[in-house]
């Protein structure tokens, strides 16, 4: 049974006086002379490797869903309208905010063991993520077409809840200087994760039986359960909520009343629109690329191969920048970046395929997400409250998905309409809004 959170914590002498505290007082305890060196420890430390373990078993659940659970539905005869119903399970990843305030809120008790709010969850969690996983090899996709569904269901709700818990313990270990290098390095876990269900497990399916093949890709999960054993529990900066209710509730009124609804809100428009123009840009690349004349053949080989170690590479790089330069300035830098790099797929549109083009400007382009992803995640992470972590950041990460379902809608009709040059200059001037905000929520001289 779960166990209430304020069991583990005091409760404040005045906790409206705390709430009224600026954003300062989310920054942990000074550092000792040992951790706040300068040099390589600033890179390679055990918080980040923490991370390595966090972005791995984060991602497994979810490329699980998209790549194998595909492949396996469709090599079982499984027609192609139904395969396109099965994206739909992906619904709680986007909706995690609704439970996430129970996170907050409770504590898991296991017996003989106390391992606190957030490695309770994350141990639990990744305990049914493995065997929701691993049970999907008993069933017949043929005959038990239902029973598939709410399995895979039940992997993605359990994989978001994960998600929810994962991003709450990485936001309280992280220091305020460590949140850029620290979100990229989890990131990039994430994407390696992909490698597992998308390529090893599909060439274990042609020489193993699918029950095998589960159970193989579900013992992936054994690396974080591990950690999760060993780590410690993040200090607790607060009192978290006492009920149900102040789970719900708190969460919202801390955002609003720590500097007014005006602040707030801009807070919200900016995360909306920082990555708005980007994610129009690529939702149809692909799609792009087919249109200007390159054969699947070119996308795969040289667009997919190179935007995955650009992405991995931006990522790592605008981490390690973000130590030196601050979360603020990287937003700026990097929004500009991203800006000149969906440019450069209207200059493509303009010459047509070019082998050494597409090369060049989709490495360009994926790189300069990397850059971007790592400071806005890293930006996000530094908005949230020790106390709720769970609910704030599942809402925040949950509203900058969004604009991702808004260009899916859209995208296409708009490309009709004025053609794809026109479009990727529209998709450049749609990324302005959101830099047009920075001086008011990141200013460049900012501490962070």
């Amino acid at each position: 049974m779960p166990d209430p959170a304020n069991e583990q914590a005091k409760e404040p002498v005045n906790r409206q006086e705390q709430d009224r505290k600026p954003p300062e007082h989310h920054e942990p305890p000074a550092l000792s002379a040992h951790e706040a060196h300068p040099g390589w420890r600033a890179f390679l430390n055990r918080h980040m490797l923490i991370c390595v373990f966090l972005g791995f078993t984060s991602g497994l659940p979810l490329f699980t869903l998209v790549y194998l659970v595909q492949a396996w539905l469709r090599s079982e005869g499984v027609n192609l309208k139904e395969i396109g119903l099965f994206a739909l399970i992906q619904f709680p990843y986007t909706w995690k905010f609704v439970w996430a305030p129970l996170m907050d809120r409770y504590v898991p008790r296991l017996p003989g063991w106390r391992p606190g709010r957030r490695r309770g969850w994350m141990l639990v969690t990744q305990l049914l993520v493995a065997g929701a996983i691993a049970s999907l090899g008993f069933v017949s996709p043929r005959t038990e077409i239902w029973t598939v569904a709410a399995l895979t269901a039940l992997v993605a709700f359990f994989g978001a809840s994960q998600d929810i818990v994962i991003d709450a313990y990485r936001r309280e270990l992280l220091r305020d200087t460590e949140q850029g290098l620290g979100n990229a390095v989890h990131v990039n876990a994430y994407k390696i994760a992909a490698l597992i269900p998308g390529s090893l497990a599909l060439i274990l399916s042609d020489h193993l039986p699918w029950d095998a093949v589960f159970a193989v890709t579900a013992a992936f999960m054994l690396p974080g359960m591990i950690m999760t054993l060993v780590v410690r529990e993040p200090e607790i900066h607060g009192a978290p909520p006492k009920n149900l209710r102040e789970a719900i509730a708190l969460p919202f009124s801390e955002f609003v009343a720590r500097d007014g609804w005006r602040t707030a809100l801009l807070i919200l428009g900016f995360i909306f629109l920082y990555k708005l123009g980007d994610t129009m840009a690529t939702t149809l690349s692909t799609s792009f690329f087919l249109d200007i004349g390159f054969d699947k053949t070119q996308i795969g080989v040289i667009a997919k191969t190179t935007a995955f170690w650009a992405s991995i590479a931006g990522g790592i790089i605008g981490g390690v920048w973000l130590v030196k330069i601050g979360i603020a300035r990287g937003l700026w830098i990097f929004g500009v970046v991203q800006i000149v790099s969906t440019l450069g797929f209207a200059w493509l549109a303009k010459i047509g395929p070019s082998p050494a083009a597409l090369a060049l400007i989709y490495g360009f382009e994926t790189f300069s997400t990397g850059l971007t992803l790592a400071a806005f995640t890293a930006y996000i992470a530094s908005t949230t409250d020790p106390r709720y972590t769970a609910t704030q950041f599942a809402l925040f990460t949950s509203l900058a998905s969004v604009p991702r379902t808004l260009a899916s809608a859209s995208s296409g009709f708009v490309v009709a309409k004025i053609g794809w040059f026109d479009y990727f200059l529209v998709c450049a001037v749609l990324a302005l809004p959101g830099m047009l905000l920075l001086p008011l929520i990141a200013p460049w001289r900012a501490r962070s």
